[in-house]
């Protein structure tokens, strides 16, 4: 089984060494692509009419210039590329383990996130992996435990790997703990920033990436702060029906 695993943190990254651990517990061919320096909140963007990068860093890793999903992008159109001695695309694709919780609307802004979703673009099953900040150092225990955590979901993918859908998990600071289901709840980043500098022709600003960590019962946050795994089903084919009055036909007379 090809395992790939990217995230948002960066190529150096405790938390990618944590899933990278585990998920050589299920296999030994296992790839890390992960963006050379920390870019969180990146959200899917992708690097377009310029250059990525792709150096390797040890025997199947590689540091990406680009963003989180940049990392996808190139893992499979450059590396698992169809031809390539490398051989053929990943198995699966695993996210994270993201240094602070991705929670309410970070699920738009978050690098992690949108790495699991860039795989469902690929067909490739996913999960994503945030864990809350605070927490003590990774032990073998904790290792052991998210592998075997990892291989009852894969295991069990014919119930949620569905055409543009992925798991998202936020796990709480004591391992092992209780899978809750979740629903997404509203915590927004980003709602003020830093003036660093003002005059008549130029404003700049640093954005904080604090949050009110507000919370309803039964959201990501409440489940967290119950010291249980948050896991919400996700998918990207997601819309709402358009009711009648906003598909009108006009009479074609001009305005």
């Amino acid at each position: 089984m090809r395992i790939l695993i990217c995230n948002d943190d960066g190529i150096d990254a405790a938390g990618l060494a944590f899933l990278e651990r585990a998920a050589k517990r299920l296999s030994d061919d296992v790839w890390v692509v992960a963006p050379e320096a920390k870019r969180s909140g990146a959200s899917n963007s992708l690097t377009l009419h310029r250059p990525v990068t792709l150096a390797r860093v040890g025997e199947r890793r590689y540091a990406c210039s680009g963003t989180p999903a940049d990392c996808v992008v190139a893992a499979m159109t450059g590396l698992f590329r169809e031809g390539s001695d490398l051989g053929p695309p990943p198995d699966l694709v695993l996210s994270g383990v993201n240094e602070g919780r991705n929670a309410a609307e970070d699920i738009a802004y978050s690098g992690t996130m949108a790495i699991a979703r860039e795989a469902t673009f690929w067909n490739i099953p996913a999960l994503a992996f945030s864990r809350t900040k605070g927490i003590d150092p990774v032990t073998e225990a904790d290792v052991v435990w998210l592998a075997g955590f990892i291989r009852t979901y894969l295991d069990r993918r014919h119930e949620w790997a569905r055409e543009g859908h992925w798991l998202a998990f936020n796990l709480p600071r004591k391992l092992p703990a209780k899978v809750v289901p979740a629903r997404i709840g509203r915590d927004k980043i980003a709602n003020r920033a830093e003036i660093l500098e003002e005059t008549a022709d130029r404003l700049v600003i640093r954005t904080s990436s604090a949050r009110a960590h507000t919370t309803t019962p039964g959201d990501e946050n409440d489940i967290i702060d119950s010291g249980h795994i948050s896991v919400i089903w996700f998918t990207w084919l997601g819309q709402s029906p358009i009711p009648d009055t906003l598909v009108a036909v006009p009479s074609g007379e001009a305005p």
